[in-house]
């Protein structure tokens, strides 16, 4: 440059040394200088964005660290520009000479601390052998690394400042960086290495393993994350850094403002100590850095201004510059107040919420511990229902077993002309105890039904006229015998067919009748109203007494199974108490309702409230039940198995007088032995199938059959087991239930056998 004719002040400066290459490859002067304009401008901007977004790190991390908040990195980018900008437009470039010269104290103080702790402490044992970086394991604040840099940077200086003669000020870096190195090693010694680790390491995995963040849910390394006992589960370092709920309460003790508490109860009595931690301590430190931050700021604007100015100016300058910062200390102080007095506040709603929290989740825990009793209790309440519904099924075949074969026998006696009129009698009394017996078992297992959800329902076409007319028919003798009067009152605008279950919807009403036939005295009347219900498609009964009533305590009950008014019946016929439970269960099962209404001493009315939509005119009725006495075509052959000899003789006593043909086998392997023996002598043209059989039941016996090829061969299961769990495709065609009634069992055979009845 010297050489090129610049002068000694400039030579040194760049843009002058990128002029004179510049001129070496143009000759031209406008070339050489606009590309020395371009290229500083690029390497400048270069630079400038570079060190900004690196300083944005520091800034970031700084930052986050502090306030438990991550506003994000190009905020401190951009904000690094405009400091960059600020201090170009302002022109203090002179200023940060001396500026950049204390900071190279603090940064050779902060190199000799951080050396003396890799070289000596590590070495020693005066610190923990590995080099810990994260948040969870460490103190805000370590007097090791802070207390040497300081006593460096401090001595530095003053022998900056010249008050230690020119030798000391020209090694100031040297002195910052000896000092810092020698007083780390003295100070870990001192505090005996306490201040490095603010809890033990947990590894959450073996070093190089991922694991996953139980915040973010992103994936690091192990040696990125650490295991943080407010969530149970590892964390990463920036989610550690940023949440602020949990309050460090993975390392007591160890954040700033505690260190601080504890520093002030060494130093000063308890009382004051707590008071200078609370909010004049917190009111000192605010005040003094802010005071610093203003001091530093001022000086350098000073520093810029001073420079070239003589001795009087720069004396008028320093005196406005104190009065300046003299006079800025009182918003600082009112400001540093607010901002105590405003994180107080913050601390205390953040405490007020966290107490809340607590609650809210001692409460959830709670909630969570009742429901789980509830369901416990919910399963033991449901395994008990099957049970009693497993019980109930059980005790109905038991039951029905014997009781087929007494109603059997006794529809057979009873058609026995021969027989003399008391025997006769006896046997028509016989007949009504079984049938009374059946409908007890009928109502233990549709209760059973109904609370297993497995109660079959059969809508059919339904004339609502005649319906009423069979149901009037049934009903008055009853009603003539105990000096009753009944009557069935239609209302005119029913229609006149209807989809209903007609053996359910008879079920309910008879119940219902005959609950106020019971309970009404004689001399009294009961009456059956029809009449369109509220919506249309619906049809509402109504079973009106003028009977004894219902006692107010018994309503709220009165639909509970094995539930007995306290009026008690008028005369003394028996009952379970299951009537009206199994009444209501119905109503609900074909989607209706039933509601009681009652005044003890004025009678009851039971309305019953059912979707029985209308049909079409041109819709299908079922035809009038016939008396079967036999089929035409050629002889059929029946195999009946069932494992009681009464039950094969009741169904070889129902059907040889109509012409089959019966074999009888006793178990299931004697059935599949005589089905072997028939593909060769001819096979029987349907199997009578009972389920509950020992050894070999009832399905497994089915499976069988068409296991071994016979899937066309019809087979009809006659049981007592109405509950009894079948195949997901049961491989049989028809079902008839025990105490089996003559009627369905001929209606099944002559559905599977295709048979034209006589």
């Amino acid at each position: 440059m010297l050489a090129t004719g610049q002068p000694l002040a400039e030579a040194l400066d760049p843009t002058r040394m990128y002029l004179a290459a510049y001129g070496h490859v143009w000759h031209t002067p406008a070339l050489a200088l606009a590309a020395t304009l371009v290229f500083v401008l690029v390497s400048q901007v270069k630079i400038n964005v570079t060190n900004a977004y690196a300083g944005s790190l520091a800034w970031s991390n700084f930052f986050a660290r502090l306030t438990h908040s991550h506003p994000g990195r190009v905020v401190w980018l951009v904000f690094n520009v405009l400091i960059a900008l600020l201090l170009m437009t302002l022109g203090v470039f002179d200023a940060l000479d001396t500026v950049l010269g204390l900071y190279s104290h603090v940064a050779a103080a902060w190199i000799g601390a951080l050396v003396a702790d890799l070289v000596v402490n590590k070495p020693l044992g005066l610190s923990p052998p590995g080099i810990e970086f994260k948040r969870a394991h460490l103190y805000d604040l370590n007097p090791v690394g802070l207390g040497a840099m300081a006593l460096g940077t401090l001595a530095a200086s003053v022998a900056f400042s010249g008050v230690l003669g020119p030798a000391a000020q020209a090694f100031a870096p040297f002195i910052a960086l000896g000092l810092a190195f020698a007083a780390a090693p003295a100070i870990a010694w001192a505090t005996r290495g306490r201040t490095y680790l603010a809890r033990p390491p947990i590894r959450p995995a073996a070093p190089g393993r991922p694991v996953v963040c139980s915040v973010c849910e992103n994936t690091y390394e192990a040696e990125d994350t650490a295991h943080c006992p407010a969530y149970g589960a590892p964390i990463c370092s920036l989610c550690c850094t940023l949440d602020a709920r949990c309050h460090d309460r993975c390392k007591r003790g160890s954040r700033a403002d505690e260190q601080l508490q504890q520093v002030l109860r060494r130093l000063l009595p308890a009382r004051l100590a707590r008071r200078m931690h609370v909010r004049l301590g917190g009111f000192v430190l605010v005040f003094g850095a802010l005071s610093l931050l203003a001091a530093a700021v001022l000086a350098l604007v000073y520093l810029q201004e001073a420079t070239g100015v003589g001795a009087a100016e720069r004396l008028r300058l320093h005196d406005a510059f104190v009065k300046a910062g003299a006079l800025l200390l009182l918003p600082l102080a009112v400001a540093s107040w607010w901002l105590v007095l405003a994180g107080q506040t913050r601390r205390l709603a953040q405490q007020e919420s966290d107490r809340q929290t607590e609650r809210l989740t001692r409460e959830i825990a709670a909630h969570q511990r009742t429901d789980a009793e509830l369901q416990r209790a919910k399963e033991a309440a449901e395994a008990a229902n099957r049970a009693k519904t497993r019980f109930v099924a059980g005790l109905s075949h038991e039951l029905r077993t014997p009781l087929s074969a007494v109603l059997g026998y006794a529809e057979l006696l009873g058609r026995d002309t021969s027989l003399p009129v008391p025997a006769r009698q006896a046997v028509q009394t016989i007949a009504q105890s079984g049938e009374h017996l059946r409908g007890l078992v009928d109502e233990l297992l549709d209760l059973a039904r109904i609370e297993a959800d497995r109660l079959p329902l059969a809508p059919a076409p339904l004339e609502l006229a005649a319906f009423l007319r069979d149901l009037t028919r049934m009903v008055a003798p009853q009603a003539q015998a105990l000096a009753l009067t009944f009557s069935c009152v239609p209302h005119p605008g029913l229609p006149p067919r209807v989809r209903a279950d007609a053996q359910r919807l008879r079920q309910v009403l008879l119940n219902l009748i005959g609950n106020a036939l019971r309970f009404t005295p004689q001399g009294g009347a009961v009456r059956l109203e029809a009449a369109p219900g509220d919506a249309p498609g619906w049809l509402r009964f109504a079973v009106i007494d003028t009977g004894v009533g219902i006692a107010a305590a018994d309503l709220p009950r009165l639909f509970e199974p094995f539930v007995r008014g306290a009026t008690g019946p008028c005369r003394g016929e028996p009952g379970a108490g299951l009537g009206l439970a199994i009444s209501d269960r119905l109503a609900r099962a074909m989607g209706g309702s039933l509601h009681a209404h009652s005044q003890p001493g004025q009678g009851s009315r039971f309305t019953l409230a059912l979707p029985l939509p209308a049909l079409a005119p041109g819709e299908a009725q079922a035809p009038p039940p016939q008396r079967i006495t036999g089929y035409a075509g050629p002889r059929r052959r029946l195999l009946v198995v069932d494992d009681h000899a009464d039950q094969r003789t009741l169904l070889r006593a129902m059907l040889a007088p109509l012409g089959f043909a019966i074999d009888e086998a006793a178990s299931g392997p004697a059935a599949l032995r005589a089905l072997a023996q028939g593909v060769a002598t001819g096979l029987p043209d349907a199997v009578l199938l009972d389920i509950g059989m020992d050894g070999m039941d009832g399905w497994q016996t089915a499976q069988r059959i068409r296991a071994a090829g016979l899937t066309a061969l019809p087979i009809v299961v006659v049981s007592a087991y109405l509950m009894e769990a079948q195949p997901e495709a049961p491989p049989v065609q028809a079902f008839v239930a025990k105490p089996v009634r003559e009627a369905e069992l001929l209606a099944a055979l002559g559905r599977v056998l295709g048979l034209p009845w006589q």
